[in-house]
């Protein structure tokens, strides 16, 4: 696929990301102002994995509008941020405010973030649905390694590509989507995965599927040692109709069905 036809593509998400920010912002889903009172916005998974962030240089790829990025800035970090949509920085350097803290965010598509930023830094943090709007995952890999300083880490916390070959509309565990195959995906959009009944100009979003062997070799063809692959059988979103709660923030196959691998997590050293 050529890349002009490949920044067609993501221009569209761009547009639908600008459409969605100001639904995210308002929504039950995201609880902006349970997180400005002091509610923690990340998960015990990454929380524990990355481990403690006192001190640490931070740079979060695709933030959207900051919210987990400013919970590392919480935790000590020294924050950057960046995503492609204006209007999602514009409310993370507000919610920063809001927050009462120092933090940094950059408006840029990833594959040009080289053009526009600088430095390395000791955690590079990327998470949950973030892979599937990129086309190009050795070109991701390249530039996200270049950001890792010596003895600094990359961690990725993700859905695992394996469960999104799968009927995301069944009531039961149906094949729909391809694993291996490189072309674009088409959906049909109807509001936003935070708020189905959102009235948004946007009709369609497009995404890539990306195999797990493709995402670790090209962090190690980068100079990254991986430290753990972990998989997982729950997600911290639903991501199929028939997932279970289980009120702590997870979703669980029902009990007796047995699970596939749901996401995934990769800590990834430069030394």
């Amino acid at each position: 696929m050529s890349d002009e036809l490949n920044q067609s593509y993501m221009e569209n998400n761009r547009k639908l990301w600008e459409e969605w920010v100001p639904v995210h912002v308002n929504s039950e889903f995201y609880g902006v102002e349970k997180f400005v009172a002091g509610e923690n916005a990340l998960n015990a998974l990454e929380i524990g994995e990355v481990g403690d962030v006192q001190g640490k240089n931070l740079i979060h790829l695709q933030c959207h509008f900051g919210k987990d990025t400013l919970n590392w800035a919480r935790l000590g970090a020294h924050v950057t941020g960046m995503d492609f949509s204006e209007s999602a920085i514009e409310q993370a350097r507000q919610l920063a405010s809001r927050c009462n803290l120092d933090a940094r965010f950059i408006c840029s598509n990833l594959y040009d973030l080289p053009q526009n930023l600088l430095g390395q830094y000791d955690i590079v943090f990327t998470s949950y649905g973030v892979l599937t709007w990129l086309p190009d995952i050795p070109r991701w890999a390249k530039i996200a390694a270049s950001y890792v300083k010596q003895g600094g880490f990359l961690y990725i916390a993700e859905f695992h590509p394996f469960a999104l070959v799968f009927d995301d509309c069944s009531p039961d565990l149906q094949y729909r989507y391809p694993y291996f195959e490189k072309e674009a995906m088409h959906f049909d959009v109807e509001g936003s995965y935070a708020d189905r009944e959102a009235i948004i100009q946007s009709k369609v979003e497009i995404g890539w599927n990306h195999t797990l062997s493709e995402i670790i070799t090209g962090l190690i063809e980068n100079g990254l040692q991986i430290e753990f692959l972990h998989e997982f059988p729950f997600s911290v979103y639903q991501q199929l109709p028939f997932l279970v709660p289980d009120g702590n923030g997870l979703y669980h196959f029902p009990d007796g069905q047995k699970p596939i691998p749901l996401m995934f997590s990769i800590k990834a050293t430069k030394r």
